[in-house]
């Protein structure tokens, strides 16, 4: 997994991803320490579109639903 990537969300026991809050927060942390690639919930995706374009500027979102799609992104280059 590359060190420039990070992912927030709970998994349920059977691979879901659940929504998040403090989505802001997050994303100004993840810029603070360098970080180039989110993982968040699908249902998060309202809220990071709605961010000031200054904030998601330079920075690469996906949005995961089940376990399986935060592995493809985490694992692949």
């Amino acid at each position: 997994v590359s060190k420039k990537m990070a992912m927030t969300g709970e998994l349920t026991l059977t691979g879901r991803v659940l929504p998040i809050g403090g989505v802001k927060e997050k994303v100004i942390a993840a810029r603070r320490v360098g970080l180039e690639t989110l993982i968040f919930p699908k249902e998060n995706k309202k809220d990071v579109d709605e961010l000031p374009e200054y904030l998601r500027e330079g920075l690469k979102f996906r949005f995961a639903g089940e376990y399986s799609d935060v592995l493809k992104w985490a694992f692949s280059k």
